[in-house]
């Protein structure tokens, strides 16, 4: 454990110090609070990413940690903000950092105006990944009486992507239509929220379809090479470790966007505490750390495969993430309501993992 979290904890140290260099000890405290807030929202995050990351070998699970937590800090949790002010404000960069280091209530009023964008983009990529989870027939059940229907039901080809769009347009038509906004009309909303959500179904179809073609492509090679065949693309004279590397890559895409998506309620609910992006980045920063560390150490200690529920549970509550981020376009949820539906059902999950593997020894 001391391994795998050590960056985590020197990351942990390094930004409480930033925080107190940069605004005092008030700071410090808020710096703790923001990590704390990123992951208790982040945890099912964690276990999500776990199933996906396993597929990657050590060199991308380093860059997942690497690489991927400079994009997650400095791009979702620093840039993510101010490029969204620059879009909807219609400022360029500098001017949207000036504002948020200058007037940091018009720059929070901003960014709650550019929060219907937000939750519909986020919203609609979290339920594909839901829908396509709890529509796929899988061995393992855990909530048989919902799950084996459902099942049936995902034989029918595009079932999410309709679903999936009959509930962007009630969310546009009803949500959207009454949901409050420092000017525009009711139409503009709709439509505001109809083509964000468009854009993050479309966002998941393109990359989640890159990772599993080349994850097939993959395993077409590997079969290949185990009937007799040379590590070389046929026809192409290329190594096969090229196609995994571009497998790994499509793969690697998909993580970091299922990141963000999470990311969004974290950075909107951050608001709540503080309204200076330095401490958010830092407190954010340092949570989404602890996230990416645990979800090394899940895939390195097989904690999926030990407790088999946990997949179905994270999914469950990304699920309801999806639909909390549809509905707060018109209605405001506490974060604290949110964390608790993620930690529910992963609990659940958990427990009932548990009383599965006792009965299996038994």
């Amino acid at each position: 454990m001391l391994k795998t979290f050590r960056w985590a904890f020197a990351v942990t140290g390094l930004g409480l110090v930033a925080g107190v260099l940069y605004d005092g000890w008030t700071a410090l405290g808020l710096v703790a609070v923001l990590a704390v807030l990123e992951v208790s929202l982040s945890f099912d995050n964690a276990v999500i990413n776990a199933g996906i990351l396993k597929k990657l070998n050590a060199f991308w699970q380093r860059i997942f940690l690497t690489v991927g937590i400079l994009i997650a800090v400095f791009g979702m949790r620093l840039l993510f903000p101010v490029v969204i002010v620059s879009v909807t404000a219609r400022l360029s960069p500098p001017q949207a950092v000036h504002l948020a280091l200058t007037d940091k209530a018009r720059y929070q009023e901003l960014v709650t105006d550019a929060h219907p964008s937000i939750a519909a983009f986020g919203g609609m990529f979290l339920l594909m990944i839901f829908l396509d989870f709890v529509l796929e027939d899988r061995e393992t059940k855990w909530l048989g009486p919902v799950e084996r229907p459902l099942a049936r039901l995902g034989r029918i080809d595009m079932l999410s992507v309709c679903v999936a769009l009959g509930v962007l347009l009630v969310t546009a038509t009803t949500f959207a239509v009454h949901a409050h906004q420092h000017g525009g009309g009711h139409a503009d909303k709709a439509q505001t929220v109809l083509v964000s959500g468009i854009a993050g179904l479309i966002t998941y179809l393109i990359v989640s379809g890159l990772s599993d073609f080349f994850e097939r492509r993959l395993a077409d090679e590997e079969a290949g090479g185990h009937a007799g065949q040379h590590s070389e693309d046929a026809g192409t004279g290329r190594p096969a470790v090229a196609l995994a590397g571009r497998a790994a890559f499509f793969t690697f895409l998909y993580l970091e966007v299922l990141d963000a998506s999470f990311s969004f309620d974290g950075v909107i609910g951050a608001f709540a505490i503080t309204n200076d992006i330095v401490l958010m980045a830092l407190g954010l920063g340092i949570g989404a750390m602890y996230v990416r560390s645990l979800t090394v150490y899940l895939v390195r200690q097989g904690t999926l495969d030990d407790y088999v529920y946990l997949e179905h549970g994270a999914h469950y509550a990304i699920g309801a993430l999806a639909l909390i981020l549809l509905v707060s376009i018109r209605y405001e949820i506490n974060d604290i309501v949110t964390g608790l539906i993620g930690v529910a059902f992963i609990s659940a999950s958990f427990s009932s993992s548990v009383r599965h593997n006792r009965a299996a020894r038994r």
